[in-house]
């Protein structure tokens, strides 16, 4: 535990760190990312740490600093991104990029996705130092640049270029330890699963021809047809993660929430539940669990208002469950489309599953206990991507946790990527708590 006379000071330097890391503008394109990693350098040097920073390209700088164990078990990486998303800054209440604290909230673009965690972590290794903590493990702390884009500059270069110096057991870091308040009950679900995604362009050819003379066999409307199949539910496929989130989820609550649950891990009631969920709230984060998704998010097509052309095109967007490979997902979804549809692979990367079933799940699950005896711990999967799959070649077991207790009103989901990004104070005071207790103990063991 920290020691309750420092707490509010410890809390206090995040903030401030936070606050300086909200005011470098690392948004990707371009990132500069460099400048984010050599405030970091400065504060671990002071602390007596001799940081490392890597780029492979001017200006990307990714860092890495240890803190060492006695090498009795393999080190645990805790891991985060400094790049953020373009902002638009007329649509915000505070200024993005100002760092400002208003209404008990640090206010600024990466408050949540994901500075936060990087001062988390900071802090965990600022406070393994200050206690001259004896560790089995080493820790190691990556704070890396591009992961709003690609990676290439980032943790994928780290992993082809650098694989040593991030080499770990485990890994920990973004979207997962957050409060998920449902039926009364405060839930905080852990990432153990991630979505593969696999970005692909489809395309589809007609007769062209002049504008004011209609025909059926339209480029056009080929895709149209395709398009509207394609985004038709796929099949329900319950993984290990969601079972055992559905699973601890009903046994903690009660009603027609519970219910609708139970009926979700019934082969016989699940299309029907399943059917049945909301397009928001916990349906929101639910309907992708269960099923591989198609979503189209560009289309293209013609070179003029009055000539009908000849090919056309859409960009789609899947997500495909643990379980699947790439050519599992294509056969899913290649009925849907018709045979006369072309597809073009632009991107795939797996799905990613860890275990629940280990001791560093367990030492979360015991120290988010510590500080809210009333939240459950919950595997949970998440829909989009992270540097867990870039990290997870290396054979780390990535965890995400960044740990915040949140009040039922705050608007996490809504506010990632989103105008007026923002953390409570108290969510972040509370992240770095569990965040160093769950990581001092575990490394430990």
């Amino acid at each position: 535990m920290l020691i309750p006379a420092d707490t509010d000071s410890i809390h206090a330097e995040a903030v401030r760190h936070l606050q300086a890391l909200l005011r470098l503008d690392t948004t990707n394109p371009p990132g500069n990312e460099s400048a984010a990693a050599e405030y970091l350098a400065g504060v671990l040097r002071d602390e007596g740490y001799d940081p490392l920073i890597l780029a492979a390209q001017p200006g990307r700088g990714n860092l890495i600093a240890r803190f060492q164990g006695d090498g009795g078990a393999a080190p645990v990486l805790l891991y985060a991104h400094t790049d953020v998303v373009p902002a638009e800054p007329d649509k915000w209440t505070h200024p993005p990029f100002a760092g400002e604290i208003a209404d008990g909230f640090v206010w600024g673009r990466g408050a949540l996705d994901m500075k936060s965690m990087v001062v988390m972590e900071l802090m965990t290794l600022l406070l393994l130092k200050r206690n001259s903590d004896a560790l089995r493990r080493d820790v190691i702390f990556a704070a890396t640049a591009d992961e709003e884009d690609d990676s290439d500059v980032g943790a994928a270069w780290l992993v082809t270029h650098h694989p040593d110096l991030v080499r770990a057991e485990y890994g920990l870091s973004e979207f997962g330890g957050y409060t998920l308040h449902l039926a009364g009950r405060r839930f905080y679900p852990i990432m153990t699963a991630e979505k593969g995604n696999c970005w692909m362009t489809i395309r589809t050819h007609g007769k062209p021809g002049h504008g004011s003379a209609p025909q059926a066999d339209n480029a056009i409307l080929s895709l149209a047809r395709a398009i509207s199949r394609a985004a038709q539910p796929l099949p329900i496929h319950l993984t290990p993660t969601t079972a055992a989130f559905i699973r601890r989820v009903a046994e903690a609550i009660d009603g027609a929430q519970a219910l609708a649950m139970r009926a979700l891990l019934n082969p016989i009631t699940r299309p029907f539940a399943a059917a049945r969920l909301p397009d928001g709230g916990l349906g929101a984060g639910l309907n992708p669990m269960l099923r591989n998704t198609v979503s189209p998010t560009q289309l293209k097509a013609g070179l003029k208002v009055n000539v009908i052309p000849s090919e056309a095109q859409a960009a789609l967007d899947g997500r495909v469950l643990p379980g699947f490979d790439r050519e599992g997902f294509l056969a899913e979804l290649r009925p849907r489309l018709g045979r006369n549809v072309e597809i073009e692979i632009e991107q795939y990367y797996p799905p990613l599953e860890s275990s629940p079933d280990t001791p560093l799940f367990r030492a979360i699950e015991s120290n988010v206990r510590q500080r809210d005896p009333d939240g459950m711990v919950v595997p949970y999967m998440l829909s989009g991507a992270t540097d867990a799959k870039l990290f997870s070649r290396l054979g780390v077991q990535c965890y995400g946790f960044s740990p915040m207790k949140l009040t039922p009103d705050e608007p996490f989901d809504r506010l990632i990527h989103a105008h007026d990004e923002r953390i409570s104070l108290d969510a972040l005071g509370f992240g770095v708590s569990v965040l160093y207790e769950t990581v001092r103990n575990f490394c430990r063991q």
